[in-house]
């Protein structure tokens, strides 16, 4: 079995994204998932399954969520080790940094460089980023609602699914994949 982490996007922000944790828990086991867990009511879930690709377990949990809520919710999912990649590989020194205002921002694909080759960094000041292999980190001194560098302009400027967990969840759910 591999563990596998779900991030879905946007989900329990509004009135007409509301997905309880428990229907989230049980389409995961539907599409058999054991030990499913959630983490916070953002869309956070673990679960292990026999070794498939993420992206189609992405669409699966897609379908399922559209089939059965009527709700169209982008899901990235990743193996549970590559948060482990992503703690280990952030080029940012987190030293004076408030960890809720630094993002990991999860991609469904690769960075394109070429797509960021000519965006100025000065332009977005205070915020910051830097990409990483499936991910761009940024940080957002001002706070996550005020920052330009939103899960939205990382999906129109590289043409990604896209959504975005601050550091102490990303650290929480490393966390517990790693504790069992």
């Amino acid at each position: 079995m591999t563990r596998y982490v779900v991030l879905l996007r946007g989900i329990n922000v509004g009135p007409t994204t509301r997905l309880p944790m428990k229907e989230l828990r049980g389409m995961l086991e539907a599409m058999g998932g054991e030990g499913v867990r959630t983490h916070l009511q953002s869309g956070n879930a673990l679960f292990d399954h026999p070794p498939a690709p993420p992206r189609w377990l992405a669409v699966d949990l897609e379908q399922r969520i559209a089939a059965g809520l009527g709700l169209t919710i982008p899901c990235i999912v990743r193996e549970a080790s590559d948060l482990r990649r992503v703690i280990d590989r952030n080029p940012c020194d987190l030293t004076d940094i408030d960890p809720a205002r630094f993002l990991v921002t999860f991609l469904s694909g690769a960075v394109d460089a070429e797509k960021l080759k000519d965006l100025a960094p000065a332009s977005f000041a205070p915020d910051g980023f830097q990409p990483g292999e499936r991910e761009i980190y940024v940080h957002c001194p001002a706070g996550v609602q005020k920052t330009k560098l939103s899960h939205a302009f990382w999906e129109k400027r590289l043409g990604l699914t896209a959504t975005a967990r601050n550091w102490n969840t990303v650290t929480k759910l490393a966390a517990l994949a790693e504790a069992e």
